[in-house]
């Protein structure tokens, strides 16, 4: 077994240094999460061998959950909202997740197999939790900054969702910069991972690309809508996370 990959750990170790050195505070975080990553990536090395195996469509259904489920959890851990924030976080998650891979499967584009529906699935998943993440948390920055502005727009006889409606919209744009970015920069900077693994496989060369080219669309249309459920569901807890706080 080659363990040639454990010398990349020295980036990790890089990265803990300058952290410390400019006081970021981040040194526990990239620790326990880099040995984190090693510890859940070696056990998917062995559970996908056996989930690839599975035929029950309850089953498959009861990992994606599952997998929602920890995305939720660690979205609520990401940003702090005043009820914890898992329910919203899985609301979220949940229902961008669903239309996109519903849709996938509507379209043909993926089948409901193991070695199709799990990793697509991930894919989706971890991506709406990234984009819920990071509209929320800008959404709880901006209105930390111009909450004067929201009171005052409120005491005029604004609804709470007027007074948002700047911050909703800055907060969706952010959060929608990562992909994209990668959506400009893929085929030019951004190498995607499925092309290559597909093309390594000795898969026809349009038929990779193709393949790619679903998927990104798929990482848009799932950031767009988790974007779009984040800030329409989580202003209000915003808000009182804020003036709580």
């Amino acid at each position: 077994m080659e363990y040639k990959f454990l010398a990349s750990y020295i980036l990790i170790l890089i990265a803990l240094y300058f952290s410390y050195r400019e006081k970021l505070g981040l040194e526990k975080t990239i620790l326990i999460n880099s040995i984190r990553a090693l510890l859940q990536l070696a056990a998917l090395g062995y559970l996908l061998f056996f989930v690839f195996k599975l035929k029950n469509p309850v089953a498959l259904v009861m990992i994606l959950v599952f997998m929602v489920v920890f995305a939720a959890w660690t979205g609520q851990r990401r940003v702090r909202l005043a009820d914890k924030g898992f329910l919203t976080a899985f609301q979220v998650i949940f229902l961008a997740s669903f239309i996109v891979i519903s849709s996938l499967l509507l379209m043909g584009i993926i089948t409901f197999e193991p070695n199709q529906i799990i990793p697509v699935g991930g894919m989706v998943i971890g991506n709406s939790l990234n984009v819920y993440t990071l509209a929320l948390d800008r959404m709880k920055g901006e209105t930390k900054n111009t909450l004067d502005i929201i009171e005052g727009v409120v005491a005029l006889g604004g609804s709470l969702k007027d007074a948002f409606y700047f911050i909703r919209k800055e907060s969706l744009k952010a959060s929608l910069i990562p992909i994209l970015n990668s959506l400009q920069t893929v085929g030019i900077i951004h190498i995607p991972g499925i092309t290559t693994g597909m093309l390594l496989a000795g898969a026809d060369p349009f038929e990779a690309v193709s393949y790619q080219l679903a998927i990104m669309y798929m990482m848009v249309a799932v950031a767009l809508f988790t974007g779009l459920f984040s800030i329409n569901y989580g202003y209000k807890k915003i808000i009182r996370t804020v003036t709580e706080g």
